[in-house]
């Protein structure tokens, strides 16, 4: 019923809606003389502001039309390789004069409310030096009943399924909740001994054991049970939707979530764009439009993953006490023997706490020191790990670093020599940045400080209220002999005895 309450109050707010986009258009047209007075201005700012705060957002556009790769601008073409019902594979395919032999990277983006366009900023890094794909997750309400549930089970398989179409020669990078499954994914191939499994896994700011310095989102899942999910969040879609019928956690139910933890900075960050529409101050203005397109597009998550996520992940914590069952198999990280692991943490993330994502190197008990690294990015909230300036200048270059040596030591890529030092990567940084200047005020958050915190906490908000064949070796350039490897990380932590750290342990500073 209450999905059918919003439906009706946005379509009885159309009308209104076109009413407000007609006087837009009048004040803004500057043939008439009264859209240069402050009254013209102001209606103008007025009626746009409206427009905005009552309309309904659709996925955005990933807009990665080029990238640079050797200095010179090369185009970049969106593909869909594999077409699933719940999910497309998507290749940003590099229009290269000639082939490189980059290493690919699957990036597993959230199902999580928003769309895989979050990730934008992560692909745009990566692309310059990597070969690139991204799981872009479907709004559930558009999935037809026909095609069943979508489970952490259906989720597993979708991955294993991607794998066996890109091959062994690709890394599966997960940032935030993707890290369980990916975990998971790759436990089952190496125990089938899966040709296609990657070389490597890649696992940023994910609850892997949530026992771990739990933090605000953590708490909050566990301080209700399933019944409490159940009855205020899964709704049904309503028709015409392909997806009607189906049980989802609505998007604008999630949306609602984000706001409200941060709803002074909302209304400032609203105020603010008024005014700088009033003002004449473009840019600002149109930051502020770009930051909440994103940031207000948001999708129903179907009701049994969300659900399973709550359950398994943030209350009972099936994966690090060795009980996570997905369907009749019992997952065993232990059986992964040769993917190698790096792991990646934020010294301020408030959303995944210090140490859960590290506690995967506890669980790979089968895979050798050698193979595991572990970085904690001082300065960085939840958003920072995986967007802005310290990813591309911190992180990404310790992460390139992980893959060719992975790579390499597979037999797919040539040897790498020693990368950079910590020192050096914040040296570049701090050369690429140049002299500090003062910044002039700003209508949304910045790049760094408090888009870390709106998106960084609609992530969190998301994942509290819903946390939760014959195989085809890829070809083309890609080819390469598999080759099997073989610790333990960190201090005795939830029960688990202490062990080795893996080989990297601080990030630079």
């Amino acid at each position: 019923m209450l999905y059918h309450i919003h439906e009706f109050n946005h379509h009885a707010m159309t009308p209104v809606r076109m009413m407000a986009q007609a006087v837009n258009m009048l004040a803004t047209n500057p043939l008439l003389p009264a859209s240069h007075t402050g009254l013209g201005r102001t209606v103008a700012a007025s009626t746009d502001v409206f427009e905005r705060v009552t309309r309904k957002y659709h996925k955005p556009e990933f807009g990665l039309s080029d990238t640079v790769v050797d200095g010179q601008l090369v185009e970049v073409r969106e593909r869909i390789v594999e077409r699933k019902p719940f999910c497309n594979l998507i290749h940003f395919e590099r229009q290269l004069e000639e082939p490189r032999d980059d290493p690919a990277v699957l990036v597993v983006a959230a199902l999580s409310g928003h769309y895989a366009t979050l990730m934008r900023g992560t692909v745009q890094a990566l692309l310059p030096e990597h070969d690139v794909y991204i799981t872009d997750w479907t709004n559930a309400r558009d999935v037809a009943l026909w095609h069943g549930e979508f489970d952490m089970e259906s989720y597993v398989s979708y991955l294993i399924e991607f794998m066996d179409v890109l091959g062994p020669d690709t890394t599966m990078l997960a940032v935030c909740q993707p890290g369980v499954p990916v975990l998971c994914a790759n436990a089952l191939m190496a125990e089938d001994d899966n040709p296609n499994r990657p070389y490597a896994m890649v696992l940023m700011g994910s609850p892997i054991d949530t026992r771990v310095s739990p933090t605000a989102v953590n708490l909050f899942a566990e301080s209700k049970d399933m019944s409490w999910f159940k009855r205020r969040f899964i709704q049904t879609v309503p028709a015409p939707y392909m997806g009607a019928g189906r049980k989802v956690y609505p998007g604008f139910l999630q949306l609602g979530g984000f706001m409200a933890m941060n709803v002074e900075r909302h209304m400032d960050a609203h105020r603010d764009y008024f005014n700088h529409l009033i003002e004449g101050d473009g840019d600002s203005a149109a930051a502020h439009r770009a930051f909440y397109d994103e940031y207000l597009s948001v999708m129903d998550m179907p009701a049994a993953f969300y659900l399973e996520t709550i359950e398994k992940v943030f209350k009972e914590h099936h994966l690090p006490e060795g009980r996570m069952m997905l369907g009749e198999r019992l997952v065993r990280p232990e059986a992964i023997g040769d993917v190698a692991l790096f792991t990646v943490e934020g010294e301020k993330d408030d959303i995944t706490g210090l140490g859960q994502t590290e506690a995967a190197h506890g669980l790979l008990t089968g895979l050798p020191d050698a193979l595991k690294a572990h970085m904690v990015c001082p300065g960085v909230g939840h958003y920072g790990i995986f967007n802005g300036r310290r990813w591309r200048e911190m992180i990404l270059p310790r992460v390139s670093q992980f893959i060719r040596r992975a790579r390499a030591r597979k037999g797919f890529g040539p040897s790498v020599e020693a990368g950079p030092t910590d020192s050096e990567i914040a040296a570049t940084a701090v050369a690429r940045r140049g002299p500090s200047r003062p910044e002039g005020p700003r209508s949304v958050p910045s790049e760094d400080v408090a888009a870390e915190s709106a998106a960084g906490a609609a992530e969190a908000e998301t994942t509290v209220t819903r946390s939760r064949a014959t195989a085809r070796v890829k070809t083309a350039g890609r080819s390469g002999a598999a080759e099997s490897g073989g610790g333990l990380n960190g201090t005795a932590r939830a029960g688990r005895p202490a062990a080795r750290r893996p080989v990297t342990e601080v990030a630079p500073g």
